[in-house]
């Protein structure tokens, strides 16, 4: 509970939470003895002649609540809840996921060092080690890769030899350990509506897509003045910058006119999170290979 700010929260807390309980066990002691009343029912009569009649619950039943009052102050007592309060187990979830990884890690850990001493593309061809690498990769990256790889609207495909950062063993490694930002910034401004629609037409020429030819050309100039730096001269990209080719006809976030223009106007930022506080590098590198068999398949 170090997010608090004031000494009040801590004792606050603890009270509400006995408070509560407390008042728990004294509602359901009213609740089951049986009151002085005139008549045996409630008044209460649905379905013509069925009666609500004023019994107290069974005696098993008002037990097994006693039981889960007794059990929460006994958890209160082992286990942090009261606030501060640690608990006499002194435990912590940060301290039980711990243990678990140290655990985990002394009993799998000789299986990733093994491989860990084979090549990557080695790896790519070894149907055990890419089994434990498929694990991995439904694990921590299939939510925005998909379970097969293949990606999804903003999602890279892993299995197209169409790479933004490269498909070397080397790139796929340095990508899933540290992380990639991609950036491209917004030329609506500079442009004008204009402008980016001609810049989306030239850059639809470039893989062959339909387009107007006079915006194309009009685009052309536009396109060389600002986006060069980046996508290259003939708008082949720049794996080094995580630029996109444009003339191979593959859109990560859409293609047509409208979905080209918006990311002209309005830009883009792709992240790519680190894994390297999360996976060992052993785990990584087994990664790497299963990453790397979607699109370069043994032989």
């Amino acid at each position: 509970m170090s997010e608090f700010t004031s000494a009040f929260w801590s004792p606050y807390i603890a009270i509400v939470t006995l408070v509560s309980i407390v008042a728990c066990g004294v509602f359901l002691k009213m609740q089951s003895v049986r009151k002085a009343v005139e008549a045996d029912t409630t008044g209460h009569v649905w379905d013509e002649t069925l009666q609500e009649y004023n019994n107290p619950m069974p005696r098993w039943w008002a037990w097994l609540f006693y039981l889960t009052i007794v059990f929460s102050l006994g958890y209160l007592v082992l286990y942090p809840g009261l606030g501060s309060y640690k608990g006499t187990l002194d435990w912590t979830q940060v301290g039980q996921f711990e243990r678990e990884t140290a655990a985990a890690n002394a009993q799998f850990g000789p299986l990733y060092d093994k491989f860990a001493k084979l090549e990557i593309p080695e790896l790519a061809k070894n149907p055990e080690a890419l089994a434990i690498g498929q694990k991995l990769f439904l694990n921590n990256c299939a939510q925005c890769h998909a379970s097969d790889g293949g990606g999804s609207r903003g999602f890279p495909n892993l299995t197209d030899k169409d790479w933004l950062w490269g498909g070397t063993p080397e790139a796929i490694e340095a990508s899933i350990t540290d992380g990639r930002t991609g950036a491209m910034p917004p030329f609506g401004p500079s442009l004008g509506e204009q402008g980016v629609k001609d810049v989306a037409h030239y850059v639809l020429s470039l893989s062959g897509a339909a387009h107007d030819s006079i915006r194309k050309a009009r685009g052309e100039a536009l396109f060389k003045a600002s986006c060069i730096a980046c996508h290259g001269a003939e708008g082949k990209g720049n794996q080094a910058l995580g630029a996109p080719n444009l003339t191979d006809g593959i859109w990560l976030h859409g293609s047509g006119e409208a979905a080209i223009m918006e990311q002209v106007a309005k830009g883009r930022i792709n992240q790519m999170p680190a894994h390297k506080d999360s996976l060992s590098a052993p785990k990584i590198h087994l990664l790497t290979a299963y990453v790397y068999s979607l699109s370069a398949p043994p032989k």
